[in-house]
Formats: C-alpha cells, structure tokens, sequence
C-alpha cells in the first residue's frame, strides 16, 4: 500500500509538472526558433512541388528521375534523423533543469510537495508533447507536398513508421540529453559535440565504438530512407553493418529508460546551488 501511494504520488507530481511546464515551451523563445528550423524542409518541399507542377525534375541521380517517395524518404533520412531530432534533443533536453537553474525558479519548483524526480519526469513529458506538435506535422506537410495522392495508399505506411522512429529519436535524445542537463552545469556545449562530432565521427570508424551513439540505432530502423546512389552513397557505406530491427528498438528503450532513472536518481540527490 505504501509503495502504491509513493507511485501515486511520483506520478501525480510529474502530472502537475507536465501541465506546468508545457505552455511554458511552446510559447518559449527557443520553440519559435525550433519551429523556424522545422520549417525548412517544409520550404524545401514547396519548392519541389512547384518544379515538379512545372514539368521539372526536382532531383536527378545519374540523369534518372529520383520518384517523390525516394525524395521524401531522403529528406527524412538527411535533414530530420541528421540534424533536425538530434538537435531538438539537444536544446529541449539539456534545458529540462538547466533553464530552472539559470532563471532561479528551481527552488520554487522544489518548494512544491513534488518529489525532485518527479520534476525531471514532468518536464521531460512537456518537452516529448512540444517537440512532437512541432517536428511531426512539418513532416505530414512535406508528405503531401511531395507525395502525389496516386502514391499516397502504397507509401503511408512508411510514412507511419517514419514518425514513430521520429518520435522514438526525440523519446532518446531527450532523455540522454536531460541526463546530462541534470549533471553538467553547462551541457549544451556538451551536447552538441555529442551529437554532431562524437556521433557522426563514431558511425564512420571501424570497430564498436557506433554502437555507443544513438544514431546507429535509429538508422537501422530507416533504411528505406537512407540515400543509395551518388555521392551520398559514401555516406550509406558506413551503415552497412547494421544491428536488428529488435536490437535497435530493444537498446533505444534502454538508453531512455536508464537515462530518465539516472537523471531523476541524479535531481534528487543533487544540491543546487543558485549563483548571484
């Protein structure tokens, strides 16, 4: 009965959080300027549909027409998986209790008869809601915009299974991130190396050390969107090992779970110390 009580209660606390904290990032600073990030591939497709309503290939490979769905596949694969999830990881995730701290409304935070964890949990819900409303209907749009609807019935599929994968690339960063928001006193520094120097310089050598990012895991979910001919097919060469479907889903849990249990475990214990 106790433990029961203490669940309530953690997940009650991390409920308020949620609801306390979710109005707060999308109407911050920092989701306008995500927003306007999200919102070049959107530019990007409206441009290729006006090229394609002209009688204009918007993308040749060898001189061979590149069909919509590949174009769509490749920008979910370049532009989102690449750059887009990992960074919205980055700024949401290391924010989850640096912003707190930076702006001094941590103490009124932990005044609450909220468990400190609790806390952590909340705002990692709020950034999973803000980050899905943002990222996910930019990629329905650019859908539409390059998909012909004769396409539509053969390709949603993949269209679902891509913004899940999403879904689970910013379930991941986030949570990775917010660990390290709850150690580091400055990790945004921190974790933009992570994601755009460890982890592209990782997936290029030899050996085990891909295995300890997370953009390993989530390009083996996405094959389908991954460039194969041209220049870009360089780039797919370093993903040719790719673990199973199973294995991928299976350590992408496990990074989220361990790094939310460790992050949590890491906010209660820690004293936090507001500077003048």
């Amino acid at each position: 009965m106790t433990a029961d009580r203490r669940k309530t209660s953690f997940m009650a606390g991390a409920w308020r959080i949620f609801e306390l904290s979710l109005g707060e990032m999308l109407w911050s600073r920092r989701t306008i300027f995500m927003a306007l990030v999200v919102g070049a591939p959107v530019v990007v497709a409206i441009v290729m549909r006006i090229m394609q309503a002209s009688g204009i290939a918007p993308m040749r490979v060898n001189g061979v027409v590149v069909d919509p769905v590949s174009i769509f596949g490749g920008m979910i694969w370049t532009l989102f998986l690449q750059f887009i999830i990992p960074i919205l990881g980055v700024f949401y995730g290391t924010a989850l209790m640096a912003d707190e701290v930076e702006d001094k409304t941590i103490t009124y935070l932990f005044t609450r008869p909220i468990r400190r964890g609790a806390v952590l949990i909340g705002k990692y819900i709020a950034y999973m809601v803000c980050t899905s409303l943002v990222v996910l209907p930019s990629v329905m749009i650019v859908y539409f915009l390059l998909v012909p609807f004769r396409l539509i019935p053969s390709s949603f599929t993949a269209l679902l299974i891509d913004l899940g994968l999403l879904a689970l690339g910013l379930a991941a960063y986030g949570a990775l991130f917010g660990l390290a928001g709850s150690v580091f006193k400055h990790p945004l520094v921190a974790g933009l190396i992570f994601a755009f120097g460890w982890e592209k310089a990782a997936l290029l050598m030899p050996g085990y050390l891909k295995r300890f990012t997370i953009s390993y895991y989530l390009n083996a979910l996405a094959p389908h969107a991954m460039p194969s001919e041209g220049v870009v097919s360089l780039i797919q060469s370093a993903f040719t090992e790719n673990p199973s479907v199973a294995t991928s889903l299976f350590w992408l849990v496990v990074i989220v779970l361990v790094s939310l249990v460790l992050a949590a475990r890491t906010v209660e214990r820690r004293e936090y110390v507001l500077e003048q």
